[in-house]
């Protein structure tokens, strides 16, 4: 909501764009308005340091830099994390393989953290690398601060009896810490060896990106900054604004500085220290807010209500003394017995809303909405159409694993667990008799087992092929048509003569134009097609089609075998988010990453409970420190610890778990803060006592936030 601005942000809004600009308040006091007023009036670009936000992010700067510097004849093309992780296990074939010298001449000892685990030593070894790469430490850097670390470490070891270290560590954890000097010499020949391991994998994934002439964002921003470092800056004419500055990290910090000087000449930075959400995604806030430049401070609450600011400050458990807000609103709390009671309360509160505000006034948030799908059904089933944002893998949406399984029965009817999907779905509806009867080998002798040609190449090294292959060749070639009832029969055969359009139609149609073709014809629309329900499935197939668009154009030779095999991965992948779209008839379910910048007249936060809001801190199995270098988290040979000394004691000098929390509090206040008008704050279950990780919803009933009520009809409606 636009409105007059107050003297501070005028001033800020007028000041002169040459010297670094800090604009910096709580949320809700303006400050992205007076962003957007002070680009409009310097005719400067706005850009953000948040993954979410509409604008465009620091990598932009980047690659235009880049573009300028020689890269059109053979540019770089961006691509995102996950396909990085790809490439990133292209590069570590050769450790797994054995084929890396260090490892055949016994320089390295294979017997490492994680290399009995290759899927899990790949993921830990890439985000590493990842934050590396943010860090802006290159693989030299990374060995060499590894040793030296090692050694300070080890070589004086600290007191691991130390009775405040006992005191921090669990019960659980306490046996790592009982070690002697041989223990910790092995402990020692082992991290030195993960550390030569991760630094040659660093360099073959470097030298795999430069030979594909591909890059990820935080690729592109230390390629830049290496190549400004070697040129003195240059002056620059436009002024930069950056939203969400909190955000920043230190590569991107270090890449502004390389483009306009230490000094950050016409740059303003905006941004609140206490809404940082990305501190363990490497956000620098103590460093942006350190930086030297003329400070505008937004001190007044213009958005929440004094209720919901009070609450907010309580659970942040950050210093305020700022005078609440005068604006009226209310906040409430419920629990439920269980998930599904309390999915039914929320859409019952959010279908009273609706009898008097919009659908783009309300918003559901929660921590992570990687499985709202209890949610969202119980909003569909009140005929409330629902849009999910944030850190959603959409190839794991059921109507989007309907959708891919119809690609897979064309590709590969043998892969059975997709085409047993298809038959049993909405569009075929084949009963569990049906199935049965599918699955069974056919009464005729003379029916011949299968047709050499026709056996996938996988099948062929498959003990019992009978079994293995049964219910592909009896959908396929109708072997048991005669054992199925009419309708059945029937259903199997428009089933059959689809397959058999489709598999022509493979010869001779574009990939997007094929999965259009295949969806249109063989997707049962969900509900009638204004329906809340139909609207759902149409947009989370849209959101598909969308990525075979883009996968085509990356890959316009690749076949549907091959999609198929990166929809896989992609669905394995923590790395998946899915956009939001600007609908105002929907009521947007975000996550707290995706709803930054974002404000609403209600708001419900669901889900709130230890290990979902807030999370559970589950450390990586790798992580680095500049004073002790490599601290892997896992012991491995024959040990009784699970732990590593080192890893047990980090943990305890750096209180990473109440960081972790600390960063928990400042994401469910900043969610609070979403809210203009009213929040409703809903969990299911009993409460945890709160030991290791707090219970918000607890703490705010002992603020004295009132319980949620709400008409009993409704709530009868919302079960029935």
């Amino acid at each position: 909501m636009s409105r007059e601005l107050d003297p501070v942000q005028q001033a800020a809004v007028e000041a002169p764009p040459q010297p670094l600009t800090i604009i910096c308040g709580p949320a809700g006091s303006g400050k992205t308005q007076t962003l957007a007023a002070r680009a409009q009036r310097i005719d400067g670009t706005l850009l953000s340091a948040a993954a979410s936000s509409d604008l465009a992010g620091i990598e932009a700067l980047a690659l235009d830099f880049l573009r300028s510097t020689g890269e059109r004849d053979s540019p770089f093309e961006l691509i995102d994390d996950i396909e990085a992780s790809i490439i990133f296990e292209q590069a570590a074939e050769p450790l797994f393989a054995l084929e890396w010298a260090e490892v055949i001449e016994a320089e390295i000892d294979p017997e490492l953290a994680g290399l009995r685990a290759p899927q899990h030593f790949l993921e830990n070894a890439f985000r590493l690398i990842q934050r590396l790469r943010e860090s802006c430490i290159e693989p030299d850097q990374f060995l060499e601060i590894s040793l030296k670390g090692a050694t300070s470490f080890y070589a004086q070891p600290p007191n691991l009896a130390h009775p405040d270290l006992l005191y921090y560590t669990k019960d659980a954890y306490r046996g790592s810490l009982q070690v002697d000097r041989a223990e910790l010499q092995r402990q020692h020949r082992r991290e030195v060896d993960l550390a030569k391991v991760l630094h040659k994998l660093y360099q073959a994934y470097l030298e795999l990106l430069a030979k594909k002439r591909v890059l990820t964002a935080a690729d592109a921003i230390a390629e830049a900054t290496r190549r400004l470092k070697a040129v003195p800056p240059t002056a620059q004419e436009d002024s930069l604004l950056i939203d969400d500055a909190q955000e920043l990290k230190w590569s991107e910090i270090a890449f502004l500085q390389a483009l306009r000087g230490d000094t950050l000449q016409g740059v303003t930075l905006c941004g609140d220290r206490e809404s940082t959400l990305g501190l363990f995604a490497g956000a620098r806030p103590d460093r942006v807010f350190t930086l030297r430049g003329e400070r505008f401070e937004l001190t007044t609450q213009y958005r929440c209500a004094a209720a919901i600011e009070r609450a907010a400050r309580h659970v942040s458990a950050a210093p305020d003394s700022r005078p609440l807000p005068a604006q009226r609103g209310s906040i409430a709390i419920y629990r439920g017995p269980t998930k599904a009671d309390e999915a039914q309360f929320i859409a019952a509160h959010v279908n009273e809303l609706l009898r008097s505000v919009a659908a783009r006034d309300i918003a559901l948030i929660f921590r992570s909405v990687a499985n709202v799908f209890e949610y969202e059904a119980a909003l569909l089933a009140k005929g409330i159409d629902v849009q999910v944002a944030g850190d959603l893998n959409i190839f794991t949406v059921p109507d989007v694993v309907d959708a891919l399984a119809l690609l897979w029965n064309v590709n590969n009817p043998f892969a059975h667990e997709w085409l047993l999907r298809t038959l049993s779905g909405p569009a075929f509806n084949l009963s569990d008799a049906t199935l049965i009867a599918l699955c069974t080998e056919p009464g005729t002798p003379q029916t011949a087992l299968f047709a050499a040609d026709e056996v996938p190449p996988e099948a062929e090294r498959q003990p019992d092929l009978r079994r293995k292959l049964r219910l592909g060749w009896n959908v396929v070639r109708g072997d048991q048509d005669d054992a199925l009832s009419p309708p059945a029969r029937e259903r199997v055969r428009e089933f059959r003569a689809l397959r058999e359009q489709w598999l022509h139609d493979l010869e001779s149609l574009s990939l997007p134009d094929l999965t259009r073709k295949i969806f249109a014809e063989g997707l049962a629309a969900r509900g009638n097609p204004q329906s809340a329900r139909a609207k759902s499935q149409q947009r989370n197939i849209q959101r598909l089609l969308r990525r075979i668009d883009d996968y085509a154009v990356r890959y316009p030779s690749a076949s549907l075998a091959e999609f198929l095999d990166y929809a896989l991965l992609r669905a394995e992948s923590t790395l998946e988010s899915c956009e939001e779209e600007r609908e105002d008839g929907a009521i947007k379910v975000l996550s707290t990453g995706a709803v930054v910048g974002r404000e609403f007249d209600h708001v419900i936060i669901g889900n709130v409970r230890a290990g979902s809001f807030p999370r559970w801190y589950v450390p990586d199995a790798f992580l680095f420190s500049p004073s002790l270098g490599m601290i892997a988290k896992e012991n491995v040979g024959d040990v009784q610890a699970a732990r590593t000394a080192k890893f047990t004691y980090y943990m305890f000098q750096k209180k990473t778990r109440d960081r972790y929390n600390k960063e928990e509090r400042r994401a469910f206040a900043y969610a609070l803060r979403r809210a203009r008008r009213s929040t409703l704050v809903t969990a299911s279950g009993r409460a945890t006592r709160g030991a290791t990780t707090p219970e918000f919803l607890n703490e705010l009933q002992a603020a004295g936030v009132p319980q949620a009520s709400i008409r009993t009809d409704l709530m009868r409606s919302a079960t029935s």
